[in-house]
């Protein structure tokens, strides 16, 4: 690429081209896996607890890109958004773990949303990321129910 382009126009070719967004679902599956797997490491909690923890958490990373867009509108949308994530992971602590499934598929549409609006500025990458970690881990969380998995104690 030339040094000429602006950094939007570099974003649309590297858009093009496939190769951010290849590697990030790439990574995403992995990361997926290995959210699904996070229980184990914290073997004193509850899975559903581990689970309700990581959803809250990566539904508040949106607020930082929402800081970091500047824009006050954004900012108060993508906490509130943050904040219903919040209830859903909540409700799964002691309530049923489709809670879970229902807030990862959701926050991945959520992801699809953004990557396909830009409505929070410069999250290039980490929306397709985060929608496959989102995505694969529900997957393997509905799985594990089906399979009769006990998610409280």
């Amino acid at each position: 690429m030339s040094a000429s382009l602006g950094s939007e126009t570099r974003h649309a070719v590297a858009s093009r081209t496939g190769q951010p967004i290849r590697a990030a679902v790439v990574w995403g599956v992995v990361f997926g896996g290995i959210q699904a797997a996070s229980p184990l490491g914290f073997w004193w909690l509850d899975p559903a607890t581990v689970y309700a923890l990581e959803l809250a958490l990566i539904a508040s990373v949106y607020i930082g890109f929402a800081v970091a867009d500047g824009r006050a509108t954004v900012i108060a949308v993508e906490s509130s958004i943050a904040a219903t994530f919040l209830v859903v992971a909540a409700a799964a602590v002691t309530g049923s773990p489709w809670f879970l499934v229902v807030g990862l598929t959701a926050h991945g549409l959520k992801d699809f949303w953004q990557h396909r609006s830009h409505y929070v500025a410069n999250t290039r990458w980490w929306p397709p990321f985060c929608l496959v970690v989102d995505w694969v881990a529900a997957a393997i969380i509905a799985i594990e129910i089906a399979a009769g998995v006990h998610f409280h104690q």
